[in-house]
């Protein structure tokens, strides 16, 4: 029994590993094809969803339908990690990010909406980036970091939200699963990085700094 775990116990990890990698990655490519450039699937006039007088959204479509939805939520109640242990009233376990989301709701508001006919290709940049280096496992590292910042913003600004119904424990994942991929660099296994490595590595003991960075970035 002891050889048999010993024999399979590191497979089963490298394929978990593996797994895990593409699985994050595909999940950004599925995301691409909704907000694909030049418009984002944005209306002609770019025209976000905003809220009305009584507070129900006015939905618009693609990059700039979800950016109005975090600027409209950023204002409201925004609980996080929520746990009602009667299933009654309101939670009683939770953390209020309400701080955060001002912040990002500023951040929309002030820059990316004014911007959103250039800045929208840097966010389906970052989203294709992060597909390439993941699924592909080349830069893994650095696909992860980015993955983990893009994570972050979705999760402050659309994770818990009731309108439309966000469940939060997705956007908890990605954070997660982005944060493990940033730990364990999981390109190397299976990925492009394991063949980039020695190179880099060769060039990294000869002094090449920029090589050092990159290997760390794999």
């Amino acid at each position: 029994m002891d050889a048999m775990l010993r024999t399979w116990e590191p497979r089963l990890q490298k394929a978990a590993a593996v797994l895990l990698r593409v699985a994050l990655g595909y999940l950004f490519f599925t995301q691409l094809w909704w907000k694909s450039p030049p418009t984002f699937g944005c209306p002609p006039d770019f025209k976000f969803t905003i809220a009305d007088a009584n507070g129900r959204l006015q939905r618009t479509s693609g990059l700039c339908d979800w950016v109005g939805v975090e600027s409209v939520w950023a204002s409201r109640p925004h609980p996080l990690f929520v746990a009602n242990l009667d299933n009654q009233g309101a939670p009683e376990i939770a953390i209020d990010i309400g701080l955060l989301a001002r912040a990002n709701g500023a951040f929309l508001d002030g820059f990316v909406k004014p911007n959103i006919r250039w800045f929208g290709f840097v966010v389906w940049g970052m989203e294709a980036f992060i597909f390439v280096t993941l699924f592909f496992g080349l830069f893994s590292r650095l696909g992860a970091l980015v993955s983990l910042g893009q994570s972050a913003q979705l999760w402050v600004g659309l994770s818990g939200i009731g309108s439309p119904f966000e469940w939060e424990w997705s956007y908890n994942m990605f954070v997660f699963m982005s944060l493990w991929a940033l730990a364990y660099a999981p390109g190397r296994i299976f990925g492009l990085d394991a063949l980039l490595r020695p190179r880099l590595m060769a060039l990294a003991e000869k002094g090449n700094k920029a090589a050092s960075i990159m290997l760390w970035l794999t």
